[in-house]
Parts: C-alpha cells; sequence; structure tokens
C-alpha cells in the first residue's frame, strides 16, 4: 500500500527548498561531523542528502529509508554525482536488521519529530553504533519555527503530512539527555524552521 511518503517522493526535494538554507548548511555540517573512513548508516534518509554529504569523507554509506521511491531518488542523486561508495537498502529506523556496533557513524536526520515514540528509534540507532562511534540526529524545530512555518505547515497538513513533536533546543536537549546514553551537545542552525543537530559520541 502506498504510504504517504512514497507519494511525496517526487515532490520531496522541492518542498525542501521552502527550508534551503537551513537544509543545506545542515548538511554540510553533518558532513564535517563523518569520521575519516567511517562506516555510516543513515536511516529514514528520505533522498539522500545527509548520506551524499557523508560520502565524502565516510569508506561506505549505507543510505535506508522506508520508501523504496525515496530510496530511487537518493540513487539517482548519487549515480548522477558519480559516488560510488553508497548502497541502498529499505530499513525500519525503529527495527534495524544490522547487528550491533556495524557502524563508525549513525545519522536520523529529520525524523524525530515524526515518530510517536522517538526514544525507540534512538535506542535502536545507538544499538548498532560501533565504541567510539558518533550519533548524529539533526532534528527540525518547530517549536521555535517562525509564523510563516504555520501557513506553510497547513498545506502540508492538507495533504496528508503530520508530526508528533514540536522540538525547541531546550526540550530536544532534554529528551536525549533522558535516555541517559552519552553526553549530549545540540548546535541550532537558525531560519525559516531551525534545526538542531545533535551529537553523541558511544564510549569505547
Amino acid at each position: 500500500m502506498s504510504t504517504f511518503w512514497d507519494r511525496w517522493a517526487r515532490f520531496y526535494d522541492l518542498a525542501e527548498r521552502s527550508n534551503r538554507r537551513v537544509n543545506r548548511a545542515a548538511a554540510v555540517r553533518v558532513g564535517s561531523l563523518i569520521l575519516p573512513g567511517a562506516r555510516v548508516l543513515d536511516c529514514a534518509a528520505g533522498t539522500g542528502e545527509f548520506s551524499l554529504a557523508a560520502a565524502g569523507r565516510a569508506s561506505s554509506v549505507l543510505c535506508t529509508d522506508l520508501s523504496l521511491p525515496m530510496l530511487d531518488r537518493a540513487r539517482r542523486k548519487a549515480e548522477k554525482r558519480g559516488l560510488t561508495n553508497i548502497r541502498f537498502a529499505r530499513r525500519d529506523v525503529t527495527a534495524l536488521s544490522d547487528p550491533g556496533g556495524s557502524f563508525d557513524v549513525v545519522i536520523a536526520a529529520n525524523v524525530l519529530h515524526l515518530l510517536p515514540e522517538p526514544e525507540k528509534a534512538v535506542r535502536e540507532l545507538w544499538r548498532v553504533a560501533a565504541p567510539g562511534g558518533r550519533l548524529i540526529l539533526p532534528t527540525y524545530l518547530q517549536g521555535r519555527a517562525g509564523a510563516a512555518y504555520g501557513a506553510m505547515i497547513k498545506i502540508y497538513q492538507g495533504v496528508g503530512f503530520h508530526y508528533e513533536h514540536a522540538f525547541t533546543p531546550e526540550t530536544y536537549r532534554q529528551f536525549l539527555e533522558g535516555l541517559e546514553l552519552a553526553p549530549v551537545t545540540v548546535e541550532v542552525i537558525p531560519g525559516r524552521v531551525p534545526e538542531g543537530i545533535a551529537l553523541l559520541e558511544k564510549p569505547l
């Protein structure tokens, strides 16, 4: 059965332009946080912008999403850029099939605010991160969005989009700290819809 994200895949990149400056800055920043030579897992990758950003420093990137149409668009982007160190696979961010400690860097961008129980996803992402590795969680901070976003979100909701959490920088940090996994830093990229880039490092 077609999901909202399957139907939305062809419009996703166009919609992302409404918050273009934040999205570009977030991808660049995440790219800079990739450990050189890392094995990277990108979950809920959509059309792959964070996977593409990671590919420049990583030895390998596994770009994953539940939506196959999203992954098809991500694959085309990678091919257009001549990237050969990215693979693509369908994954559920809350129930990964990968063994524990499989990846040096794990990314899940702009998905936690969509989940009714985001803590389940974070714990699963943490499980597959290797000791000494990094968990990078960029997430839109709807709780800090401007008035223009209110009008935009009504349009999105009209076609079936909804989110579960309107994080602010403070509530996002508190949520992650409450999981008691590791110290949490949250860097905020300001803009129409700000983005909080959370970083957790797994002890050796």
